[in-house]
């Protein structure tokens, strides 16, 4: 049966699965030392119905590379007790405390922690009970980030790092907001922003993506992706090479820009990186790495 999901869900789909059976042909316990594990492929996927073959009876998910969390804020929430997302069908859970969640606990307390998940069905059983971004009101805001990073620059794995993002006017992309965020997720989710390198090491051998945001605004949205690692602004090194790679992927695959395309304008921005340093600062004194 041909897949009806977007190209881009399809190719998250596909990695994780290629990934779930690498893992699984790695692992075995009773294998002798130089022995190896002979598998019979035919009979390994006899009985197995996915969520493409079968979408009301599968019985194998495609597994994510990352667990991924959803976490929100609106005005609605703000100083309850009670929280109200626009989530209907998903329970809400506490917020984790860890020192990293105590050191900006006045912010994360507007914030809601919805659910987290490590599979493509779960993601899809998320997304299509939850209220897409161009519905929600205004300094509303939602943040994906991989199960254990909370979305505040406090955080370990933020605390050295930037973001990638781009705003975007209100009234010209109210249409296309939905599509953005949703291939901003999936790329996210399917580890298609930053592939780590076989030969990496110490802090490059991890992917440099923590967390994906879209941000409810006035008059404009603003989508961001964040980053563990940022460059000096000097640096012309492995580093800056992969920021850069990753903001050009988010313009040109996601946003579906051409390479060379100015995007600034009225309530407009370039596709712009900044460390979550230089983002304190004022003026001219911060540093972007624009693609």
């Amino acid at each position: 049966m041909a897949s009806t999901l977007p190209p881009a869900a399809l190719q998250a789909s596909r990695a994780a699965i290629n990934a779930a059976l690498s893992d699984q042909n790695r692992n075995s316990d009773d294998l002798e030392p130089g022995e190896i594990q002979e598998i019979d492929m035919d009979e390994q996927a006899e009985g197995i119905r996915t969520v493409f073959s079968d979408p009301k009876n599968f019985n194998v998910k495609h597994p994510l590379c990352s667990p991924w969390t959803l976490w929100f804020d609106s005005p609605a929430t703000k100083g309850r007790n009670l929280p109200q997302t626009p989530v209907t069908a998903f329970p809400q859970t506490p917020v984790p405390q860890t020192p990293s969640v105590a050191a900006a606990q006045g912010w994360m307390e507007d914030i809601k922690r919805v659910i987290s998940f490590d599979s493509v069905e779960e993601f899809w059983g998320l997304y299509n009970n939850i209220v897409p971004p161009s519905q929600l009101p205004q300094k509303a805001n939602y943040y994906l980030f991989k199960e254990g990073i909370i979305p505040a620059w406090e955080d370990e794995a933020n605390k050295y790092g930037g973001k990638w993002s781009i705003q975007l006017p209100k009234d010209k992309n109210r249409a296309n907001v939905d599509k953005m965020w949703l291939y901003t997720m999936l790329a996210a989710i399917g580890e298609m922003f930053d592939p780590t390198p076989d030969n990496a090491e110490g802090p490059l051998s991890q992917s440099l993506i923590t967390g994906v945001i879209v941000s409810i605004r006035p008059q404009f949205y603003r989508i961001s992706i964040w980053t563990r690692l940022a460059p000096a602004p000097t640096e012309e090194d492995r580093l800056r090479e992969r920021i850069e790679t990753v903001g050009r992927y988010f313009k040109m695959n996601v946003l579906g820009y051409a390479e060379g395309a100015r995007l600034a304008g009225p309530l407009a921005t370039e596709v712009e990186f900044l460390s979550h340093k230089d983002s304190e600062k004022k003026g001219k004194s911060a540093k972007k790495i624009v693609v």
